[in-house]
């Protein structure tokens, strides 16, 4: 066994339900090898999930963890981070729980730049459910609620992450581990809120029914679309058309909501002690 798999899953909880080539394994398993290069402290880091197939990933790692209900995964890490600014909180979620029922909380928490790590392992389906599609489903992609195809515009939740706030942005794919794992070592680093997407397959879902019925041929579209940022410099609009803009997006240094937050508690206590000594 690995000696990450041995530090950091719960092991008795393994084999995991996933589906046979599924990325959400190879995604978990990046976070875990990100936050061991991190250094950070397994005692003080907590991971929050929502419902879907990534929030199951929880379950099997051996940190102080949350399944949460549907969407809401952030709204409990922001009370978690609020109560116990000290440890690292990052958030696993899926396309559908993230960028649907979830999506006014994640705008929210990039909006505040609370220090939270937000992973969205996006497989652009409702995976856990029977294929529907999601928020990120591409257009004209089949579902099993689009059996003709997704009249949907997807999101760009990288675009929307920075408009929102958020100082730090990234993209990767369960092709590109290595960078993958080194955006997610970042991430984890940055204080306020940081966001990576991972484009991650589902074959079971979405891939058969869009002509990609195995994890190989997903992965491989992973790398005939991916395009790094610096390259994508030199292209044009219609050039990154249906391309996979991976690399780091973003990143900036603004005022963390939780200090900001104490700060004005210290401040509203000693006005508070000051209008009793009158």
């Amino acid at each position: 066994m690995h000696p990450l798999v041995e530090k950091y899953f719960r092991v008795d909880r393994l084999p995991h339900i996933w589906c046979p080539g599924c990325g959400i394994g190879t995604a978990v398993f990046t976070l875990v090898r990100a936050i061991d290069r991190a250094g950070l402290d397994q005692d003080k880091t907590a991971i929050v999930s929502g419902i879907g197939c990534s929030s199951r990933a929880p379950g099997y790692l051996d940190f102080d963890t949350l399944h949460t209900t549907h969407g809401r995964a952030l709204a409990f890490a922001t009370g978690l981070k609020l109560a116990r600014p000290e440890l690292k909180v990052i958030v696993l979620s899926g396309d559908g729980d993230l960028a649907a029922i979830g999506g006014n909380h994640f705008i929210h928490a990039a909006r505040r730049n609370i220090d939270l790590t937000t992973v969205c392992l996006n497989n652009s389906i409702y995976g856990m459910t029977g294929g529907q599609h999601s928020p990120l489903t591409p257009r004209g992609k089949m579902a099993s609620t689009t059996p003709y195809g997704n009249a949907d515009r997807g999101f760009d939740l990288c675009a929307l992450a920075q408009a929102a706030g958020a100082t730090y942005v990234a993209r990767s794919t369960t092709f590109h581990v290595e960078r993958l794992c080194e955006l997610m070592r970042r991430a984890l680093l940055h204080r306020g809120f940081s966001f990576v997407e991972v484009a991650c397959q589902c074959p079971t879902y979405y891939g058969r029914r869009n002509g990609l019925r195995t994890a190989a041929e997903m992965l491989s579209s992973f790398q005939r679309r991916a395009v790094s940022v610096e390259r994508a410099r030199e292209l044009g609009p219609g050039e990154l058309e249906e391309r996979l803009l991976v690399g780091e997006i973003y990143s900036s240094e603004a005022p963390e909501f939780v200090e900001e937050y104490r700060r004005l508690m210290e401040r509203s206590e000693e006005g508070a002690a000051l209008d009793g000594a009158v």
